[in-house]
């Protein structure tokens, strides 16, 4: 029998890219599942696809409290409690700090790591009595800031010192707060990126398919959450970036320029 059998499990951003993944597998593996997200089409197309199925949508905007609150609320009415979380809804961002609109780096924050606290705080009390699961999905962008994203960098960084305080104050008590950190992995993260102005970019800079796919990452997170990691970094790479961030940062800082710069520009 899976882990996740009967679980009530949520997700927040289901409806596309690594949540779509996560809400896929969980129901895959008999979990009973709860997911929000802006786009109510993308929802509801979601729901029809998994008819007669134990899948709660819900449309909601994780950068607002009332959102969040009002969404953990229906779910336990629909379920009775909460198990785990996965606090997936996400944004990101590709303009350099000196010509970025405050407004830009205000929503990534309220999004990623507001939206995250919001959702926590109202859960956590049901996970507690289930001695469950809180996740955030975190990025190695939360370990090592990456040109061209400092709203996304600080928002990571801030996740991982909420969740690591969270964690420390939650030690003994049964619950396992962790946070996992993909790396590049194929998702509609990119092309909705924010630019300077806080319009989306419209298409990615990166090559999609060298990368992790969204299944691989929801499988990775899933066993994390089985294992209660306290966290996980995906890939060697990422894994040896947060190495060497920690062991020679500055010679990390011309790697890392390196790898998103051509001829002094921002390529990636």
């Amino acid at each position: 029998m899976s882990f996740f059998n009967n679980k009530v499990v949520v997700v927040t951003g289901g409806s596309d890219g690594i949540g779509r993944a996560l809400v896929d597998a969980l129901l895959e593996k008999g979990a009973r599942v709860a997911t929000c997200g802006r786009n109510h089409d993308k929802l509801y197309q979601l729901q029809t696809n998994y008819a007669g199925q134990p899948l709660f949508i819900y449309t909601a905007d994780v950068s607002r409290e009332i959102d969040c609150d009002n969404f953990i609320k229906e779910t336990v009415k629909h379920y009775g409690t909460i198990d785990i979380l996965i606090n997936n809804a996400g944004i990101s961002m590709r303009a350099l700090f000196n010509e970025t609109d405050l407004e830009t780096l205000r929503r990534v924050m309220d999004t990623n790591f507001w939206g995250t606290v919001y959702c926590t705080k109202f859960a956590l009390p049901y996970i507690t009595k289930q001695k469950g699961t809180v996740t955030g999905v975190s990025s190695i962008a939360g370990y090592r800031g990456l040109p061209g994203r400092t709203g996304y960098s600080s928002s990571k960084f801030a996740i991982n010192g909420f969740f690591e305080a969270l964690r420390t104050e939650m030690l003994e008590s049964g619950v396992n707060i962790m946070w996992v950190c993909p790396g590049f992995t194929t998702s509609n993260i990119r092309n909705a990126a924010l630019t300077k102005d806080a319009s989306a970019q419209g298409s990615s800079p990166m090559d999609e398919g060298a990368m992790m796919s969204a299944e691989e990452c929801a499988a990775q997170i899933m066993d994390a959450i089985e294992k209660r990691k306290r966290t996980h970094v995906f890939t060697m790479n990422d894994k040896r970036t947060v190495f060497l961030n920690k062991l020679i940062p500055s010679i990390t800082d011309k790697l890392v320029r390196k790898f998103f710069y051509k001829n002094g520009e921002l390529v990636k």
